[in-house]
């Protein structure tokens, strides 16, 4: 390897090394630093190339790419002696200047000395702490409930807020509700969405003639097929509204982006590295060409965004006037699909050839690949992060509580290369894309989660404090410790939606079920199976309880210190098998499980009731 390309791998964030989950000391190869590189838009196959990407990196600066700065104090940047700036602030308002820069409002603003820019993060210091409380996360799409089945709606979720509201609940957590594949009615996994600041729309609440089969599991195709021809018709007596009119102005380019992607799939296939060539870039005259021609459906699927946008916001209204505090909980995706709409419409923010991932662990010794678009951190870095911001705003006008899945990714990103070679880390932003989320949850008081599971850097945890943004503590990963030893600044839960449930988790339903599947032999389901036996041991210790129920667990849980818990649908209803057995697709039947009770019931069963004066008595 020349100097040149361990310059630049340096200036581009490539780490050399890492330790994984087990303690082991991992470098990285040659092989993976070159898909790295190209990744990040290098031609590898030229060192001239590389030497001129080296010196555009390298080139001294008067000003760095960004500074973060406290909201209505004045930039502690300092400007070159007689350099004049000019300052565009998020607003549109405009003034220059020599010397020292003005304070600034809350937002993302543009400094410009000379022919560099810096983007100026006005941010508070730190987010407040939330109120004490406790809410539960639950299955949108299992909301109908085995006897009424079904594939649940916004409206079905507007009403099981209410009715958690009323036991004192101060939030409801749903997985990710970001757009879909409707030309793929086997893409149902909330995490790997193909559009993150657009919303699913197989939740519309639409006439439909009947609910579907009653049962515990979803069938997604009839499921779908059905409620898009309820929303055909729908649409077809649609009249048009200046609500509509001020969605479509507030989202217009980047909603006729969405929209035509959605009539092309619709013609083409879900995915757009199969569509013809002319097709695959957004700006091409072809495109153009057919979005004139299919201003129909067009029409369509902008009306499907504006409908999903309104409902979703309703139920969310709805939860705080119910009394919730926070209303819903959304959950922001790590990444996105590839061959989605997102990474169609903003190719430039993407780094491709590679994939989210996390490096080995005592599971896989691979290490995992999520076939989900990562983004490029010079790129987010060049737009003024404002991807992540839109990101951000398209879940915070909804809610004002957000997890963020895999914050891990802020300070440093697994990227496994699609050819073949071992992943490895990228460093990402992190001070800054923090200061982006303390601007978009202080714009809408709203409280973070940064979901900090895994290998964790070192270091993260500090800036998520420092931040004011809660991590997750998970009372299945915790076994053995005391409910005071929990932090205050977290939020708590047992597990997580792919994770077993509580009785799962005892039985070792999990362990029984990879077994089944072939994805452990049964030497390692033997071992597990003792592992699980001494966590389970150990937590029972901890709460001081021979053969604990559900309620002496949530009982623990209230206990703890941490300033919110949330609680499963699944444990308090005494569901055994998991929502999802991550690394599965067809081998189980992930996201497809009814809840044994309606959302809407859940107020009246005695489960949850007794649930509501646990929390009570805890001063919660």
């Amino acid at each position: 390897m020349t100097a040149t390309r361990r310059a630049l791998e340096r200036r581009l964030g490539i780490l050399g090394s890492y330790t994984d989950q087990m303690g082991g000391r991992r470098r990285t190869s040659a092989a993976t630093r070159d898909a790295l590189l190209a990744a990040m838009g290098c031609d590898v196959t030229s060192e001239a190339a590389l030497a001129e990407r080296l010196e555009q990196e390298a080139a001294p600066r008067s000003v760095p790419h960004w500074h973060i700065c406290t909201i209505g104090v004045a930039p502690t940047l300092a400007i070159p002696d007689g350099q004049r700036w000019t300052l565009t602030q998020e607003d549109g308002a405009t003034q220059s200047g020599v010397g020292a820069l003005p304070a600034l409002p809350l937002g993302i603003h543009r400094l410009e000395c000379g022919p560099e820019r810096c983007w100026l993060l006005s941010a508070p210091d730190r987010l407040p702490a939330p109120p004490r409380g406790w809410g539960v996360t639950l299955p949108l799409y299992g909301l109908r409930g085995a006897g009424r089945g079904g594939l649940a709606t916004y409206e079905d979720l507007a009403e099981t807020a209410e009715a958690l509201a009323e036991l004192g609940a101060s939030f409801v957590g749903i997985n990710p509700v970001h757009a879909g594949f409707g030309a793929d009615p086997r893409a149902i996994s909330p995490y790997s969405p193909s559009h993150r600041r657009r919303h699913a729309t197989l939740h519309l609440d639409v006439p439909e003639t009947t609910v579907g089969p009653p049962g515990d599991l979803i069938d997604y195709p009839a499921a779908l097929k059905k409620r898009r021809a309820a929303a055909e018709r729908a649409f077809a007596e649609f009249s048009f509204s200046p609500d509509f009119d001020e969605f479509v102005g507030r989202e217009w380019q980047s909603l006729v982006r969405f929209t035509t992607y959605e009539a092309l799939a619709e013609i083409h296939g879900a995915y757009w590295n199969t569509w013809p060539e002319a097709l695959q870039t957004p700006g091409s005259d072809a495109v153009a060409r057919f979005a004139a021609e299919n201003a129909d459906r067009l029409r369509f699927h902008t009306w499907l965004q504006f409908k999903a946008d309104a409902q979703l916001a309703e139920a969310d209204a709805r939860a705080r006037a119910a009394g919730m505090t926070h209303g819903l909980y959304l959950d922001l995706a790590v990444g996105t699909h590839p061959f989605g709409a997102e990474t169609w419409a903003e190719r430039e923010s993407f780094a491709f050839g590679v994939s989210l991932g996390a490096p080995p662990d005592a599971f896989s010794a691979n290490g995992q690949s999520w076939n989900l678009a990562p983004f490029n951190p010079h790129a987010l870095i060049a737009s003024g992060f404002a991807p992540l911001q839109a990101t951000l705003q398209a879940q915070l006008r909804h809610a004002r509580l957000l997890r963020i899945d895999h914050i891990l990714g802020f300070e440093r990103a697994f990227w496994v290369p699609q050819n073949g070679a071992p992943g490895a880390y990228i460093a990402m932003p992190r001070d800054a894309m923090l200061a982006v989320v303390r601007i978009e949850a202080a714009r809408v008081g709203a409280t973070i989660v940064g979901e900090d599971l895994g290998n964790i850097p070192r270091g993260l945890r500090g800036g998520l404090d420092g931040s004011g943004i809660l991590g997750c503590r998970v009372a299945m990963f915790e076994a053995g410790r005391q409910a005071g030893a929990y932090p205050t600044g977290a939020l708590t839960s047992f597990g997580t939606h792919d994770l077993p449930t509580w009785l799962g988790w005892r039985e070792g339903r999990d362990i029984d079920a990879r077994l089944a599947i072939g994805g452990i032999d049964a030497a390692k389901a033997k071992a597990a199976r003792v592992d699980r036996a001494a966590d389970v041991a150990k937590f029972d210790a901890a709460i001081g309880t021979e053969n604990p129920t559900a309620d002496d667990m949530h009982r623990f849980l209230a206990s703890t210190p941490a300033s919110l818990i949330a609680l499963q649908a699944d444990d308090i209803l005494g569901v055994q098998d998991q929502p999802n057995l991550p690394g599965t697709t067809e081998e189980y039947p992930n996201w497809r499980r009814q809840l044994p009770v309606a959302g809407a019931d859940l107020a009246k069963d005695a489960r949850f009731l007794r649930i509501a004066t646990l929390m009570k008595a805890a001063n919660r």
